[in-house]
């Protein structure tokens, strides 16, 4: 078999799947990607090669996709040039003689009109332009992050109530453990040749359901406050959030209670052969955390 090559191998998703791809293949046949190599050092120390390349360097992005099998694209951040990036990926790939290319998309309800700014076109945009690149693809589609989800709600619940615009939908969120855990699968393993799976954790949630999963953990009650969208925002902006990223979460929320993330797939745990972490084992066992600092909201 040959090279596997792992993107943003700097980041918490590709650094986690890398990991998870040492217990299934050596260290000599497992590549990452970085801008910056210094920031993968832990990697290298345990014999991965570090291989320096930038998305929007089309000429980096061909030397380091050199004698690479299987690629996993991990998707760039929102509030950037994704489309640029993500086609350079793909093309380089393609010109590389990478064989087969996984993508790393925000999961979405087939058929629904509802566009979360700065995702759903790119991820569309990348989807096609993998499909038509004849490349072997895989596209994987991922839910809200356990570890940077409560970037919707705040840290503060337990003295000011979970307050976020009103709705019943729900979501099903996941570890990046398990995520990785699941990349790492479909990279190793065959049957995963031009697929799409959508990794939701189980069960799904509401904002209620959130608000009873931390009162039950400290016994104490979290009430369910609505608030209005101008409300959400204000909260938002008294923390230091620019506009932009406040807004991306407030259409997250929507979405929430929209409904647009609460089918449950099944993917997850059929891929990594056992249960996914829960959102209440998360909360019981990690909230309050300090919300997730700009950068770490721009990456979810």
């Amino acid at each position: 078999m040959g090279k596997i090559l792992v993107t943003a191998a700097s980041g918490y998703l590709g650094r986690k799947t890398l990991q998870h791809l040492l217990k299934r293949r050596p260290a000599s046949d497992l590549i990452g990607l970085a801008r910056d190599p210094q920031k993968a050092a832990d990697l290298a120390a345990q014999g991965i090669e570090i291989r320096k390349g930038d998305y929007f360097d089309y000429d980096s992005l061909l030397n380091a996709f050199a004698d690479v099998e299987k690629l996993m694209l991990i998707s760039c951040a929102p509030f950037t040039d994704r489309n640029t990036q993500h086609y350079n990926a793909i093309t380089a790939a393609r010109q590389a003689g990478v064989k087969h290319v996984a993508y790393t998309a925000i999961i979405r309800r087939e058929g629904s009109n509802f566009n979360l700014s700065e995702c759903t076109a790119p991820d569309i945009f990348a989807e096609q332009t993998l499909k038509a690149s004849g490349l072997t693809y895989t596209i994987v589609r991922q839910p809200a992050f356990l570890e940077t989800f409560q970037f919707q709600f705040g840290d503060k619940v337990y003295e000011k109530g979970l307050r976020v615009p009103a709705g019943d939908g729900k979501q099903a969120p996941a570890s990046r453990e398990d995520i990785a855990e699941a990349q790492a699968v479909v990279l190793t393993e065959e049957g995963h040749d031009n697929k799409t799976y959508s990794l939701t954790g189980e069960p799904a949630v509401s904002y209620a359901d959130i608000a009873q999963i931390l009162s039950d953990a400290r016994g104490v009650p979290v009430p369910l406050i609505p608030v209005t969208d101008e409300e959400y925002m204000a909260n938002y902006a008294a923390e230091g959030l620019p506009e932009p990223y406040a807004a991306f979460a407030l259409e997250w929320v929507h979405a929430v209670n929209l409904g647009e993330w609460g089918d449950l797939t099944g993917d997850l745990e059929r891929l990594i052969g056992h249960k996914p972490l829960t959102t209440a084992e998360y909360l019981r066992h990690n909230y309050p955390t300090p919300v997730p600092s700009i950068e770490a909201a721009k990456r979810q």
